[in-house]
């Protein structure tokens, strides 16, 4: 029985015929389709759920200096926020969010030409921001929250 290395550690692996295979491949699919048909609805009712005002002035801090929620905008109509996981003291970021991170300037492009913008945002500060950022040659627009959008606006 081969082994294979996972995030769980280290897992045995049944080998058995093509045939077999397929079978036990098409068995899982229905059960596939009927997540995907699951996930459908629940994205549709995320979709539909009211929007909420934004009262709260939240101020970030830019390389241009500080700017509002609303300058996040950047004159378009709506605003993707990824929350970055860096934290203050941090050298790196998350290796997950670095993962994701390094398709964010290619997506920009699209974004823009349908009325939307896209920020990231982290809780570290842009001195230690800027440096991680450059090195790993990300052109996207970082702040840095003081503190308050991420608890506010995040479930």
């Amino acid at each position: 029985m081969p082994k294979i290395k996972t995030v769980r550690g280290i897992e045995n692996r049944n080998v058995v015929s093509q045939k077999e295979w397929l079978v036990a491949r098409k068995k899982l699919l229905v059960e596939e389709k009927k997540f995907t048909k699951l996930r459908d609805k629940l994205n549709l009712r995320r979709r539909k759920l009211p929007w909420v005002k934004i009262e709260k002035e939240y101020v970030f801090d830019a390389p241009t200096g500080k700017v509002t929620l609303g300058d996040l905008f950047c004159g378009k109509s709506q605003l993707i926020v990824y929350h970055f996981m860096f934290g203050p003291g941090w050298k790196e970021g998350c290796e997950h969010c670095s993962f994701w991170a390094d398709h964010f300037d290619s997506v920009n492009i699209h974004i823009g030409q349908r009325d939307t913008t896209f920020a990231v945002v982290s809780r570290a500060p842009l001195a230690e921001i800027e440096p991680f950022k450059k090195r790993m040659g990300w052109k996207f627009n970082w702040v840095y929250e003081y503190k308050g959008v991420s608890k506010d606006c995040c479930a």
